[in-house]
């Protein structure tokens, strides 16, 4: 298994005989997920409040940002509508409430969807704003938020220039005696693996919670020779790698292989899609060490912090060093300031240029996570509740 460089493990058994297999690349790890698509809706019987209540007195279409549906007695079927204009608003009686029309996007990424609507008295409306919520007012019912759509197919995965583990070897061998025709046993054939990088050095970093789950559905000699197998695998509901990550990803991982970093400012010259992949994989790298006491000082460079994404990749390096680990979302970053990743609470950070990410980080809506946008403020206030003394340079 020595110098290929993706892991396949089963993390799920504990008899030792736990590698799936070891591959040169995996087709089918580094993929784009699909944007939700604009749609449109209508919030029946509508009582709006707040912004939305403005934006349905107006002249013209008004952009209101996210909404959020709470359903009555329900919130598991709690929905969200991204990035909505409101472009009419009717009485839906002649002295009633109105009809609003929205066109927007249904955030899609977990939670469930049902194609009717769920026996609900009505919906709870919500701005969704920096930090928390504001009324939007209630609707008794909606038209185009519940209803079918379309599952993208599920996409397939092919491990190139593969050895297998014992593991994956008799998924393959159940595939050649024709487990899966009519009575054969094609659980047999079903394979579930964490992912994980090998480094040059022997080390492993885990592939960010992706892993492999499908049943072997082809098996040729590599081109890449040596004995090596390329094994195709075909999904039934879901993925066969999932999640993927983004395409562009692989550079940064292909980066990080040939060595962690060894000078602070790499991710520097990145976007923010893959800055966001850095201090992901920065997190697979990360090596716990004890906490620093409370009251350290730490020295954030900021001539870089562009945006959000450019912040955890600098507080990380701040704390744990060059391509160190210090949170990649404000999730990530309240968890990593309660302790355990580097600095005990209750620390100082002196934040050099923090003029730079002043103007880059002000209000408005960030289309990359459909939400709206990070400020500078904002961020401030969360470091000092979490007890950061953040000295501004």
């Amino acid at each position: 298994m020595i110098g290929l460089p993706w892991l396949l493990v089963d993390e799920t058994i504990d008899d030792g005989d736990t590698v799936v297999a070891a591959c040169a690349d995996i087709d089918g790890l580094f993929a784009d997920p699909p944007e939700p698509p604009l749609e449109r809706y209508t919030l029946l019987d509508c009582t709006p409040a707040g912004r939305l209540r403005a934006a349905c007195d107006g002249t013209g279409p008004a952009w209101v940002g996210n909404i959020g549906l709470a359903v009555l007695h329900d919130p598991e079927l709690d929905q969200e509508l991204l990035d909505v204009t409101v472009v009419d608003a009717r009485r839906s009686s002649r002295h009633g409430p109105l009809d609003v029309v929205l066109t927007g996007r249904l955030r899609r990424d977990g939670g469930r969807h049902p194609a009717s609507p769920p026996d609900t008295d009505g919906f709870d409306l919500a701005g969704i704003v920096a930090g928390g919520e504001e009324d939007f007012g209630a609707c008794g019912g909606t038209a185009g938020v519940f209803r079918d759509r379309p599952a993208p197919a599920p996409r397939p995965a092919t491990l190139i220039g593969c050895r297998p583990g014992p593991r994956l070897q008799r998924a393959i061998d159940a595939l050649a005696r024709g487990a899966g025709r009519p009575g054969g046993a094609r659980h047999r054939r079903w394979v579930n693996a964490s992912i994980f990088q090998a480094g040059p050095d022997g080390g492993q970093a885990r592939a960010l919670d992706t892993g492999l789950g499908a049943e072997v559905a082809g098996v040729v000699p590599s081109l890449l020779g040596d004995g090596l197998l390329d094994v195709r695998f075909e999904p039934t509901y879901a993925d066969a790698v999932g999640p993927p990550r983004p395409r562009r990803a692989r550079r940064v991982w292909e980066q990080w292989r040939a060595g962690r970093p060894a000078e602070p400012g790499s991710w520097a010259g990145y976007d923010r899609e893959l800055r966001h992949e850095w201090a992901g994989v920065a997190l697979t790298h990360h090596r716990h060490t004890p906490d620093r006491p409370p009251g350290t000082t730490y020295h954030l460079d900021g001539r870089h912090v562009t945006d959000e994404e450019g912040f955890y990749c600098a507080i990380g390096e701040a704390v744990n060093g060059p391509g160190g680990y210090f949170g990649w979302n404000l999730e990530a970053l309240h968890d990593c300031l309660l302790g355990g990743w580097g600095a005990a609470p209750g620390f100082r950070l002196v934040w050099h240029d923090s003029a730079v990410a002043r103007a880059a980080l002000k209000p408005g809506y960030d289309r990359r996570w459909w939400a709206p946008a990070l400020t500078m403020d904002h961020l401030l206030g969360l470091l000092a509740a979490d007890g950061v003394d953040v000295d501004l340079r």
